[in-house]
């Protein structure tokens, strides 16, 4: 395997993408081209570490609440109509 191609495999290794088969080519690459690898390693996951910390959270669309919402109400229709039964005999 050449450098650029561990270099590709090592990015997917990072977010925990390759194959099983892959992972163990990609492990025994690792050794072969040593600290230069581990150098590369750290790196990417370093860069997947800022990625994630410049996220931003998502935003629950309206509807997305609104049906939340909902589910709850019916929940507590559910939930409560056993005792709402015992109060009107």
């Amino acid at each position: 395997m050449s450098f650029a191609k561990f270099q590709n495999q090592s990015r997917l290794y990072v977010i925990g993408a390759l194959e099983p088969e892959e992972l163990e080519e990609f492990e025994r690459e690792r050794k072969k081209f040593g600290k230069k690898a581990e150098d590369f390693i750290t790196q990417c996951y370093l860069l997947h570490e800022a990625f994630a910390l410049s996220l931003r959270p998502a935003k629950a669309s309206a509807a997305i609440k609104e049906r939340l919402t909902s589910m709850v109400r019916e929940r507590k229709q559910v939930t409560h109509a056993p005792e709402m039964q015992r109060v009107f005999l």
